[in-house]
């Protein structure tokens, strides 16, 4: 089975908006989805997120062909009452990083993609920057290969 990967609203946000130079790793990472390699997970919290930021910036159609796209590439997982009640409970000071984290966690996704690393540090889900993920696994995979 593939491994799971959850991303969070500011590496979408990378890609989205081309936020340099973040945005590279990110679509990388996300086209290794798009390729398969893993399964690819982001909440409905997120999404709005991601519309309402990029629509600040950019025209309602730009942003809705975006969403339009990561929902062929991105399975959106719902963010109920249990999810928000969680939130509520965590110790999370960010009430956004919160929600996401409960939804990946009831969703038992593997990995937890972000740039906000520091908010998720009590995390029992493995947390890294796209960055990070991608050199992770290019160690794990040479390591298959001795």
């Amino acid at each position: 089975m593939r491994e799971k990967l959850f991303f969070d609203s500011d590496v979408i946000l990378d890609i989205a908006t081309n936020r340099e130079p973040f945005s590279v790793p990110a679509a990388v990472l996300l086209s290794k989805i798009e390729q398969k390699e893993y399964g690819g997970y982001t909440s409905s919290t997120v999404i709005t997120n991601v519309y309402y930021v990029q629509r600040k910036l950019e025209s309602h159609s730009k942003s809705i062909q975006f969403i339009k796209k990561l929902r062929l590439i991105l399975k959106i997982l719902a963010v109920d009452d249990e999810i928000i009640q969680k939130a509520l409970e965590s110790s999370f000071k960010d009430f956004e990083d919160g929600i996401q984290y409960q939804t990946a966690l009831k969703h038992r996704v593997d990995f937890f993609i972000t740039r906000n690393i520091e908010d998720y540090k009590k995390s029992r889900i493995a947390y890294y920057t796209p960055e990070e993920f991608l050199s992770f696994t290019s160690i794990r995979n040479r390591a298959d290969f001795v």
